[in-house]
């Protein structure tokens, strides 16, 4: 059986979603096939379809050495383009009907058709529109022999990943198959064939994307939910023994479990993974409680670095070289050393390097490194809020409230004020069975914080808006509320 590149050997393992099981013959056939569609060596840009045809795509692109870019419905029609005139992908397939995003004048488009009603992998047409209306039809045979597979080395570029857009306009990034192939080992999970890991986001994040690829390389079954529901999770918990979450995912799977007994005693996990943020004490507190004797893996990474620190059980420790500069008390920015680094940044279509200094880069993060080895993040100084002359690190004031009761999410922010300059604002994601009192946030506040750290304004909403990996928007949030288009509630 021929080897799929990023998975670093020939499929053992079956895809299962939405009630069907693609065994490892079927999934190697479809992913071939899938490449023999593709122009080698491109760039290509995959866009709707669900989870499983999404992946079969991937896998395809990757055996014949293309780096692909999957495009996410929740972006604006200005992140699209953005985000497409950066990568500019050699072609862009349609999946299925994408309804609200009309091809642009000159984009290169494909649309998939079906064999049969029953066909999940998609038999798209590769040329132009305009070589559609002029050219007599291109044979499948004719595609097939120009690619020998599979096409290129741990070198070749095979993802363009884009970042979380927590904090402004989504970036595209470049990424050798090697840097995810030496971050599945770092992360060095025990998983076996008799494991199944569930993937309950899109693969249009990384994370997920990194979790689903990570399971297949290790020989486990992989289950695909097409987007987050706690309810949906928690099913299929009962029959998969791992999962990769964010901690607000996390937070609310334990909620679902919790009211119900039922899901609660059938679940089946014994590995949680979670990465995207920090996990905070009083949620590691829960999953202990709730699903006694199932492993917490918590991860620390960046979209350019990937793999940076794992922690099972004790502190954080780096699984790459780190160094903290300019410490201040203890605490400076955060510079990685890693061969899990990508290659650069897509900026019109054109590969700027990734910026080091003797193979040394940051993205912003503050860190402190400890004595031990063990390393404490921060989070990144774009959030800091200046209030009152006093920097505020948002993430240590959201790692307080995130363990309150009723409190599913939070993002604090900085919102304008005349006197203070801005105002530490807490944007509570609240359970709308059980809300928590603003008495009960305040006194949590103020057992933990100093004066100038705490929330000076509350306010709640039903759902934060979230980017594609499931983490708060931060400059979404941010931005409307200054506009005021923030649909909020009083505490």
């Amino acid at each position: 059986m021929s080897v799929l590149p990023i998975l670093g050997r020939s499929p053992a393992s079956r895809v299962l979603h939405a009630g069907t099981a693609v065994d490892p013959q079927e999934l190697l056939a479809r992913a071939t096939h899938a490449a023999q569609l593709l122009p080698p060596g491109s760039r290509v840009a995959f866009e709707g379809g669900n989870a499983l045809t999404r992946l079969i795509h991937f896998l395809g692109a990757d055996l014949a050495g293309c780096a692909t870019l999957l495009l996410e419905p929740a972006w604006t029609d200005g992140d699209r383009a953005a985000v497409l005139a950066d990568a500019r992908p050699d072609l862009v397939l349609r999946l299925d009907e994408w309804p609200g995003h009309a091809a642009d004048e000159g984009e290169r488009t494909i649309r998939a058709t079906y064999r049969d009603e029953q066909a999940v992998h998609p038999i798209p047409d590769l040329r132009t529109t305009e070589q559609r209306d002029q050219a007599p039809h291109r044979s499948e045979r004719t595609v097939r022999a120009a690619c020998s597979m599979p096409v290129g080395s741990e070198l070749t570029h095979f993802y363009l990943p884009t970042t979380s857009g927590t904090s402004g306009a989504p970036k595209v990034l470049i990424r050798s198959r090697r840097s995810w192939l030496r971050s599945f080992a770092a992360l060095d999970l025990p998983l076996a064939a008799r494991d199944r890991v569930l993937v309950p986001g899109p693969l249009g994040s990384s994370l997920f994307l990194f979790g689903a690829l990570h399971a297949l390389h290790s020989g486990a079954e992989v289950e695909l939910l097409d987007k987050w529901s706690a309810a949906d999770a928690a099913d299929a918990s009962r029959r998969a023994t791992a999962v990769h979450l964010v901690p607000a995912m996390l937070s609310a799977l334990l909620s679902t479990l919790e009211h119900d007994p039922v899901l609660r005693a059938e679940c089946g996990l014994r590995t949680v993974v979670c990465g995207g943020a920090k996990v905070d004490e009083a949620l590691e507190e829960r999953l202990d409680k709730v699903l006694p004797g199932c492993e917490l893996v918590e991860y620390y990474g960046s979209a350019e670095h990937s793999l940076i620190a794992v922690r099972r059980g004790g502190p954080l420790r780096p699984v790459v070289d780190v160094e903290v500069r300019d410490p201040v008390d203890g605490v400076g920015e955060l510079w990685v050393r890693s061969e899990l680094i990508f290659d650069g940044y897509l900026r019109g279509g054109e590969i700027v390097p990734a910026a080091t200094e003797d193979g040394w880069s940051t993205v912003g993060d503050r860190a402190a490194l400890h004595s031990d080895g063990s390393l404490d993040v921060l989070g990144r100084a774009g959030s800091a809020i200046n209030t009152g002359a006093r920097i505020v690190g948002a993430e240590e004031v959201e790692s307080v409230l995130r363990g309150a009761e009723g409190v599913f999410d939070v993002l604090v922010c900085a919102t304008p004020h005349p006197r203070f300059g801005e105002l530490v604002t807490a944007v509570v994601e609240i359970d709308p069975v059980a809300p928590p009192s603003l008495r009960e946030l305040r006194a949590r506040v103020r057992g933990a914080l100093d004066p100038a750290k705490r929330p000076r304004r509350w306010l709640a909403v039903r759902d934060l808006p979230r980017t594609a990996s499931g983490k708060p928007a931060r400059a979404v949030i941010a931005e409307r509320l200054r506009a005021g288009t923030l649909r909020t509630e009083s505490l």
